[in-house]
């Protein structure tokens, strides 16, 4: 039980980091400017929604993607790790990833659905958080799939919360406040992609290990 409440907590804090509901709020509230509060609402159910179904399916159908392209559990840490590091890494600097963001964002108008891309794709569900959640889920059992596809559903009521109260909360939070936030996910965010890092390295020489004991 210990052990479940643990991972429970780690995930959840690895998602939040990874999404930081905080910063994204005021991005959504940036590209949504022009909306009206009804279509503010919608564009926020829709990229959520999107959002939650892009990592269950990858949750889901982890394992089979490992299997079909011959893809070991190592090899996804070290990726994810590296890809988790350098998005927290940019946050540490005060900069928003290219991994978390949309070089087009800002032409976004009521004719373009934004809810989809780029909100839900890459900024709310990006390659860091997919990575993040694979990685949660395909290294246990169906209990550590499940585990991660509720924290991550959790964090998408946080977030959706944050979305419709968003022109409310950025004026409470003000610019300095975002930024704190920022950067102290950031750091989280370094130190969960380490230890993906130190994981998969040790993983990986199990692996080798193992490989030439068989042979």
């Amino acid at each position: 039980m210990h052990d479940i409440t643990t991972m429970t907590i780690t995930v959840f804090m690895g998602f939040f980091a990874m999404m930081n509901p905080i910063a994204n709020t005021a991005v959504f509230v940036g590209m949504t400017g022009n909306q009206t509060p009804e279509q503010r609402k919608k564009t926020a159910y829709k990229a959520l929604t999107a959002a939650f179904f892009i990592i269950a399916t990858f949750c889901l159908l982890g394992k089979g993607i490992f299997e079909l392209f011959s893809i070991t559990l190592p090899a996804l840490r070290l990726s994810g790790g590296i890809l988790v590091f350098l998005v927290g890494y940019h946050m540490l600097q005060g900069n928003s990833s290219k991994l978390h963001s949309n070089s087009n964002a800002d032409d976004a108008s009521e004719e373009k659905d934004i809810s989809i891309s780029p909100l839900a794709l890459p900024i709310l569900a990006g390659p860091g958080t997919i990575a993040t959640a694979m990685n949660y889920s395909a290294s246990g059992s169906f209990l550590h799939t499940i585990i991660t596809i509720v924290a991550f559903a959790t964090l998408c009521l946080i977030t959706l919360v944050c979305f419709l109260y968003g022109p409310k909360l950025v004026d409470k939070v003000g610019e300095a406040g975002i930024t704190i936030t920022t950067r102290l996910m950031g750091l989280i965010l370094t130190v969960i992609g380490m230890q993906m890092l130190i994981q998969g390295v040790h993983d990986a020489f199990l692996l080798f290990d193992t490989a030439n004991l068989a042979k």
